[in-house]
């Protein structure tokens, strides 16, 4: 890590730490119990929490790869893949969640309805993503492959969010944009909600950050292996 870039890694590291202990303290000690599910509602913060960052991830993968495609610039590919990274964990933690708050609340853990089958296939999508860096050698192959298949991904996440207006779905109706009988009525609750956003939002950033970091000096390191290979190749 560059000197320079080590001290604003440092304030967004701790920043994001004091926002997430707020944010448990205020999920789990202050706002109060929902009145028909009782505790395990509670999950909720971080389910939601977890998604929001997550979409911006998968948009950013979005962006970055049409960066790519115009200007077949790698550093591009290489941003793009880290947010891919982050979002494709952000998008775990959704689908791990998801199933806890679900038994206790619906009696079943899955239901394939438009909102959690959309998902899946969004978060399978980024797993092929990640996972098939490792299996082509070929640079500018893998990233022309990469960008295509990260904006295949990102095109899912209207979808995802717009499935539960769109279709009859097990699935509770949006809280956030939602109609006017949705939303958070407790101001408490729409605080935790509130910080559990900024908390993993927080996260994603000095997550992408660290990532795209390391991914440019993978890069700088492999340049120069290529040189010195050349160089003992001449003489």
């Amino acid at each position: 890590m560059k000197t320079g870039s080590l001290l604003p890694q440092t304030i967004l590291l701790v920043l994001t730490i004091a926002t997430m202990e707020t944010a448990l303290i205020w999920a789990l000690q202050i706002a109060p119990a929902d009145k028909l599910q009782g505790d395990v509602q509670r999950i909720f913060y971080f389910h939601l929490g977890c998604i929001w960052p997550g979409f911006v991830a998968f948009f950013y993968v979005l962006y970055a790869s049409i960066r790519y495609l115009i200007s077949r610039a790698s550093k591009w590919d290489r941003r793009a893949f880290a947010s891919g990274q982050v979002g494709l964990a952000f998008c775990t933690m959704v689908l791990v969640t998801g199933p806890i708050w679900a038994k206790p609340t619906w009696g079943v853990w899955w239901a394939w309805d438009a909102r959690l089958t959309s998902t899946l296939i969004m978060w399978l999508i980024f797993l092929g993503y990640v996972m098939m860096r490792d299996y082509i050698d070929d640079q500018k192959m893998r990233e022309r492959l990469s960008a295509v298949l990260g904006i295949i991904g990102a095109s899912m996440v209207p979808f995802v969010y717009f499935s539960t207006r769109w279709f009859e779905v097990q699935h509770p109706k949006p809280v956030v944009m939602g109609d006017a009988e949705s939303g958070i009525k407790d101001p408490n609750m729409v605080i935790a909600l509130l910080l559990a956003l900024a908390a993993f939002t927080l996260l994603y950033l000095f997550l992408w950050r660290r990532g795209t970091e390391l991914a440019e000096g993978d890069a700088k390191l492999s340049e120069l292996r290529m040189r010195m290979n050349a160089l003992e190749e001449e003489a």
